[in-house]
């Protein structure tokens, strides 16, 4: 037996195609709003982020700016360049609200921003810059280099390669390096990554060439500048009563016989280097800056950098 198909009236056909169609609009404009608000929401945290940066920079100027007015009254106060003065105790996290409130109810109310952050004497390394003078290595200097890689366990090379590349940057002969600015950009003098980040926390590369403040100065540093001191008798008295001149290095018997103390060092420092970490929320924001101070007082910014930009924090 077969069966027949009865074609619809042509009223239910057009039903149906009129539900199809609002289907269709119901799931276009829920799309559409779907979309409007997945814009909205991203220009909101687009927004949100540019805020806490501007904020974060703003806070990182301010707190380099207390540094620099720490850095202004230990000069006024006329005494060497010591670890035991202000300026060398480094800050903390804290609630930066909490230091600036006048009052409890400020801030509790005030939005969740850390601060901390610490001044370093940039003079206490050893300055790479003193390796050339007057377009020539300066035989002295890359001994004091070589010394300082032997202590560090850095092949003793690659002091003469640095002591090379600086030379032939700063003569500008033909295929030389740039002039390396930071101690990073030894990189583009052939130095290895991790040869870098070993010599680090021991040498900078200033504008100018400068002694080492005896009075902050590593162990590997000083043994480094002057061969055969006393490094360890230096860093126990200058942490009772601070070097007021290289002299007292020859009166309290801390140099071999014979030696006397060289432009090499010296108990005052012009170059720090200031960091600044602030933590808003679960975003981080971490800066370096480097300063000279001036006769005048003035506190000069040579470099400044954003080490760690704003993340999220363990990413």
């Amino acid at each position: 037996m077969r069966t027949r198909l009865i074609p619809l009236p042509p009223a239910h056909r057009q039903r149906g195609a009129a539900l199809l169609t609002a289907m269709i609009i119901v799931t276009l404009v829920a799309t559409l709003a779907s979309a409007m608000v997945w814009q909205q929401w991203r220009a909101v945290q687009v927004e949100s982020a540019e805020r806490g940066r501007t904020q974060a920079a703003w806070m990182a100027t301010a707190a380099l700016d207390i540094a620099r007015l720490y850095l202004r009254e230990d000069q006024k106060s006329g005494r060497p360049t010591a670890l035991t003065e202000p300026w060398a105790t480094p800050l903390e996290e804290a609630r930066l609200s909490t230091l600036l409130a006048v009052d409890k109810s400020n801030a509790d109310n005030s939005p969740d921003a850390f601060l901390s952050g610490n001044i370093t004497d940039v003079q206490a390394r050893y300055n790479l810059t003193n390796l050339v003078a007057s377009g020539q290595v300066v035989p002295g200097q890359l001994e004091a280099l070589r010394r300082l890689c032997q202590a560090l366990g850095v092949d003793g090379g690659v002091a003469g390669r640095i002591a090379a590349g600086l030379r032939d940057a700063a003569t500008a002969s033909g295929g030389a390096p740039l002039q390396p600015m930071t101690v990073t950009q030894l990189a583009w003098l052939g130095i290895d990554a991790s040869v870098i980040a070993t010599l680090r926390p021991y040498v900078a590369i200033l504008p100018v060439s400068t002694p080492v403040n005896v009075n902050t100065a590593s162990k590997e540093v000083l043994t480094a500048v002057i061969e055969g001191l006393d490094a360890e008798r230096v860093i126990q008295i200058r942490q009772r009563t601070p070097f007021k001149s290289p002299v007292e290095l020859t009166r309290q018997g801390l140099l071999p016989a014979g030696t006397v103390p060289t432009a090499n060092v010296g108990v005052r420092s012009d170059f720090f280097e200031v960091r600044v970490r602030l933590r808003i929320a679960d975003r981080v924001l971490t800066e370096r800056s480097v300063v000279q101070r001036q006769p005048t007082g003035q506190i000069n910014v040579l470099q400044r950098e954003r080490i760690a930009g704003l993340e999220q924090l363990g990413s």
